[in-house]
């Protein structure tokens, strides 16, 4: 007789535990569990209302943000087979100015950034990189500086990629540093990512910054860089 009690309680102890974990039915939908849309970007849930939501809501806003339709007076400063790559100057007309903003703002929610007021608004020069599919998916904003202080290297053991990814303090040297250029965004699409825009993006501004002069990757400075861009800008200087 107690065995069974027991048996019996045991039971509506685990009838009690399954009830409180979310289940989803897979009756043969079409997309099932975690999705990546291929034209967002976003991770989202399949089948979840919520997510769901969320997704319609952040692909709208998406892709709005990125679609160009160009002007007459772009300054094209690079071209290439995938893409080309448009200067946008603070005296620009509004529509481009707008269309830098509505970039930035995405750029800003993906990368965490806080809106900043930047030091020199009348010299900041905003390159997009404009797909052949008429989308903006790669983003360089950068503005004159005349100084910057250097990341020091990391300690011996402090290289891993689980210590590289979880911290952003970086430790930087306290004595300055001449510097003629300061990049306060770098964004590449993810879906359009490893295609070397990033890198274009970068070369592209070493041309185009001042006149007449093609700067060193001594002469150019990046705000808060993450783990992944540390890593870049290294094996950038190293080529």
């Amino acid at each position: 007789m107690k065995q069974t009690n027991i048996q019996k309680n045991a039971n509506t102890r685990d009838t009690s535990k399954k009830t409180k974990d979310q289940l989803i039915i897979d009756a043969g939908q079409k997309h099932f569990g975690a999705t990546m849309c291929k034209s967002c970007g976003m991770i989202y849930t399949a089948s979840n209302p919520e997510d769901e939501m969320q997704h319609v809501q952040h692909h709208h806003r998406f892709l709005e943000g990125i679609k160009y339709v160009g002007w007459k007076k772009e300054r094209v400063v690079a071209e290439f087979w995938d893409g080309k790559i448009v200067l946008v100057l603070p005296h620009d007309p509004s529509f481009a100015i707008k269309k830098v903003e509505d970039v930035q703002e995405l750029v800003d929610n993906e990368l965490g950034f806080q809106q900043v007021v930047p030091k020199c608004p009348n010299k900041i020069k905003t390159f997009l990189f404009v797909s052949d599919e008429k989308r903006v998916v790669g983003c360089l904003i950068a503005e004159p500086i005349k100084q910057a202080f250097r990341v020091l290297s990391e300690p011996a053991g402090l290289g891993s990629p689980t210590s590289a990814e979880c911290s952003r303090a970086w430790q930087c040297s306290d004595v300055p540093e001449p510097a003629v250029c300061g990049i306060s965004r770098i964004w590449v699409f993810r879906l359009k990512r490893r295609k070397r825009i990033a890198r274009r993006l970068v070369d592209t501004l070493r041309n185009c910054f001042m006149f007449g002069c093609f700067l060193s990757t001594d002469e150019i400075a990046f705000s808060d860089p993450t783990p992944d861009d540390y890593r870049r800008l290294n094996r950038y200087q190293e080529t």
